[in-house]
C-alpha cells in the first residue's frame, strides 16, 4: 500500500474541486457564447434589413453589442462558476470525508463516524458507510471477545491437566483411580468443547441450498432426539412430556436433530422443576417447536443474549452450572440456515420456553413457485 500523506489527501481533493468547476465553466461559457453571438447576430441582421441607421452608426452598434457581449458572457460565467462551486461543495465535501475515511479503513484504522448534512443520495452514501463502520466495529469487537471466551475455556482444563501431570511426573502425588478420573474429566471438558468450537465452525463456513433440504417428518424427529436423553432424564428424576402435531418440515435432518438436542441439553442441564415439556405444531405455513421447563432464572437483559458465543447466565463459569455456552449459538446457526426463527420466553422468572420454527415442506414448495424460497 501506498503511503498517503495529509497535503497530497488535500491536493486531490482541491484539484477535483477545481477540475470539475472548470470543466463546468467551459461548458456554460460555450453555451452562453452561442447564444449571445446567436442574440447579436440576429439584431445585427434586423438593423440592416430595415436601415433604421446609417452605416457609420451601425458599425457602432455592431461594435456596442460585440463588446456587451463578452463582458455578459464573463459575467455570467463568473457568477455560475462561483454558484457552481458553491453548490457543489455540498456534495464533493461530503464524497471527501468518504474517501478519507475508506483510506483510513485500509490502514486499518477505524475513522469517526461521517456527519450527515442532507436526505439525498449522498446523505444516504453516508448513513450506509457509518453503518458499514458500527457493523465491522461490532465484529471486530465480538471476534477479540471470542478469542478472550475461547482462551479462558482452555486455560483453566490446560492448567489442571499440566499441574497434574507435572506432579506425577516429579513424583509428588501418586496416581490412583480418583485423580486419573479427574484427569478424564478435564481431556472429556477439553474434547467437547474443541467439538462444540468445531460445530459451530463448520455450520458458519456452512450454507444450504435446496439440494441440501429434504422433507422431515418433525414429531418422529424430536421423538428420536428426546430418545438420546432418556436415561438421563430418569436419572436426574425429570418428567418428560411430549406433545406433537404431525408436521413435514423442510431442512437438514442432521442439523435439526442438532437444534433438538441442544435445547433438551440445555433444559435438562438447568433444570430445577424436575419436569419437562415439548411441544410441536404446524401453524402459518411453519413448524414451530417449543421446549418447556423450569429452570435458572434468567435476568431480563440477559435473554436477548443466550444465544451468542460463550454467553452463560452464571458469569463464574462454574463447569457445574453451565455448559461451553456454544450450544444455543450453534442452534441459532443452523435455524437461520433454515431461514426459520428461534427465540426465548420466560414467565415468572423461571419458567422457560426455547422455541424455534422451520418452513413446512408444502409452504417451500408454494414458495419456490412463486420464485421464492433458499436458493
Amino acid at each position: 500500500m501506498l503511503p498517503i500523506n495529509k497535503e497530497s489527501l488535500l491536493f486531490w481533493n482541491r484539484s477535483i474541486v477545481w477540475k470539475m468547476t472548470l470543466i463546468n465553466s467551459i461548458v456554460i461559457a460555450v453555451v452562453i457564447w452561442l447564444v449571445g453571438v446567436s442574440v447579436k447576430d440576429f439584431a445585427c441582421l434586423l438593423v440592416d434589413s430595415y436601415a433604421f441607421i446609417g452605416e457609420e452608426r451601425q458599425a457602432i452598434f455592431n461594435d456596442t453589442m460585440q463588446y456587451y457581449l463578452i463582458r455578459a458572457s464573463m459575467i455570467a460565467v463568473i457568477v455560475a462558476a462561483l454558484i457552481y462551486l458553491l453548490l457543489m461543495r455540498k456534495v464533493i465535501v461530503p464524497l471527501q470525508n468518504l474517501a478519507k475515511s475508506t483510506r483510513l479503513m485500509t490502514q486499518g484504522r477505524y475513522p469517526e463516524r461521517i456527519k450527515v448534512t442532507s436526505n439525498d443520495e449522498t446523505g444516504q452514501l453516508s448513513r450506509d458507510f457509518n453503518a458499514m463502520i458500527d457493523a465491522l466495529k461490532d465484529a471486530e469487537e465480538s471476534r477479540k471477545a471470542m478469542l478472550s471466551d475461547i482462551s479462558h475455556e482452555l486455560r483453566t482444563p490446560l492448567s489442571n491437566l499440566n499441574g497434574y501431570l507435572e506432579a506425577l511426573s516429579s513424583g509428588v502425588l501418586q496416581g490412583d483411580k480418583e485423580l486419573y478420573a479427574s484427569l478424564h474429566e478435564e481431556a472429556l471438558h477439553l474434547t467437547y468443547l474443541v467439538d462444540q468450537l468445531h460445530q459451530l465452525a463448520i455450520w458458519e463456513a456452512k450454507r444450504l441450498t435446496k439440494h441440501d433440504l429434504q422433507p422431515v417428518a418433525m414429531d418422529q424427529l424430536i421423538q428420536s432426539a428426546a430418545g438420546a436423553f432418556e436415561l438421563e432424564l430418569e436419572r436426574k428424576h425429570i418428567r418428560y412430556v411430549a406433545q406433537t402435531e404431525p408436521g413435514m418440515g423442510i431442512g437438514n435432518e442432521r442439523g435439526l436433530r442438532q437444534v433438538m438436542s441442544n435445547l433438551l441439553s440445555n433444559a435438562i442441564q438447568y433444570d430445577r422443576g424436575g419436569w419437562l415439556e415439548v411441544e410441536g405444531e404446524a401453524a402459518d405455513g411453519e413448524y414451530v417447536v417449543k421446549v418447556r421447563n423450569q429452570g435458572q432464572p434468567i435476568p431480563e437483559v440477559k435473554r436477548t443474549q443466550l444465544f451468542q458465543r460463550f454467553m452463560r447466565v452464571d458469569e463464574s463459569r462454574h463447569r457445574q452450572s453451565g455448559g461451553s455456552g456454544l450450544g444455543l449459538a450453534i442452534a441459532l446457526e443452523i435455524v437461520q440456515q433454515h431461514h426459520g426463527k428461534i427465540g426465548l420466553r420466560s414467565q415468572e422468572g423461571d419458567i422457560h420456553e426455547f422455541w424455534f420454527s422451520i418452513p413446512l415442506s408444502d409452504s417451500m414448495d408454494r414458495k419456490e413457485m412463486n420464485g421464492e424460497g433458499i436458493p
